[in-house]
């Protein structure tokens, strides 16, 4: 008997190509796909089941079809304007709903769960570099990261209760590529990109196939020398600034101060343009740049795309910007340059 794998959030992009993807796993008998909504994409041989997570339901599907290994891909950022709460319900409502129905399963044995970097935060005195055991100076208080740090939490306690249960927790950096559907995406896909005025944030992406790679190992039994249990950080190796990437997006930049950009953010989100939450203001500040040794050591993965490997292929899907690269990089370098000037009077004076 092979497998059953049972996938939440298979109505979202990346949880439908999942889905597609596990099935040609060789020791995978059957996919379990669930959500709220009937997923507008192919499931291939999968079978779907429409139900809420946040209902108690999902405890007889568990039953009914002997699951043994879930991949949680419900926590998400994602969702139309003004669908917060209902988001937030189904990140942390929905993932205590879950875990509560794998406690009382006998035949679940393996649990990968989809998070996020933004676990970490974002303020000025963080470390450099985030590994898995560092503690962000201020936990996040709102929005998407703050309902990342409440589901690892439950997942923690779920660990603690069922020791018989591999846990896999998977940070991710941005997931970018050419169908990424984030926030972010958005961001990078705007005509003119808002920027705070005197911050050049680095940041760090890791790409949806390596996302899909990275989902297929962990649900699977670990070979010799690895683990897959344990929390994660994943990324393409090295960094970018952003101002990096709107040279190579060609698309210019409108560096604003910190309050214009908050104003900014919440005028695009009243009209639905994007999700500029207070959140990713923040990652547009201070940015935020993971290590991934576990990664790789541990875990046994190494992605197939860096990070600026990963932002090209997203740039070639959003086709040329408003002016050419070698434009926007000038006028990107004047910019900072002034800047540099008259800080530097400031400082004399």
């Amino acid at each position: 008997m092979g497998k059953v794998v049972l996938v939440t959030g298979a109505a979202r992009q990346l949880g439908g190509r999942f889905v597609r993807r596990i099935q040609r796993d060789p020791d995978v008998e059957r996919v379990i796909a669930v959500d709220a909504v009937t997923p507008p994409h192919r499931l291939g041989a999968a079978e779907f089941i429409r139900t809420d997570i946040r209902q108690s339901a999902i405890a007889r599907v568990l039953a009914e079809h002997a699951v043994d290994t879930v991949v949680h891909l419900a926590v998400t950022g994602g969702g139309p304007a003004g669908a917060r709460s209902a988001v937030k319900e189904t990140n942390v409502i929905g993932t205590m709903q879950l875990l509560g129905a794998c406690q009382k399963s006998p035949t679940v044995r393996r649990l990968v769960v989809k998070s996020s970097t933004s676990v970490y935060g974002g303020a000025p005195k963080d470390p450099a570099v985030f590994t898995e055991t560092s503690q962000p100076k201020a936990l996040p208080s709102t929005g998407f990261a703050k309902d990342a740090v409440e589901v690892e939490g439950y997942v923690r306690g779920f660990a603690r209760r069922r020791p018989d249960v591999a846990v896999c927790v998977l940070r991710f950096a941005n997931i970018l590529g050419p169908f990424a559907d984030s926030a972010l995406a958005e961001y990078f896909s705007m005509p003119v990109m808002p920027t705070v005025l005197g911050y050049d944030p680095r940041l760090q992406f890791v790409h949806e196939d390596d996302v899909l790679d990275v989902l297929g190992l962990a649900a699977r039994e670990p070979r010799r020398g690895t683990l897959n249990s344990g929390t994660f950080n994943i990324a393409g190796d090295g960094v970018l600034l952003l101002s990096q990437c709107s040279r190579r997006l060609g698309r210019p930049t409108v560096p604003l101060l910190l309050p214009a950009v908050t104003w900014v953010g919440s005028a695009l989100r009243t009209v639905g343009v994007t999700d500029f939450s207070p959140e990713q203001i923040r990652l547009l500040t201070h940015g935020r740049v993971v290590e991934t040794t576990q990664m790789r050591e541990v875990l046994g993965f190494e992605p197939m795309y860096t990070t600026a490997e990963t932002f090209a292929d997203f740039a070639r899907s959003r086709g040329t910007g408003l002016l050419p690269p070698e434009r926007v990089g000038w006028a990107v370098d004047r910019v900072a340059g002034l800047l540099d000037v008259e800080l530097d009077e400031g400082a004399q004076r």
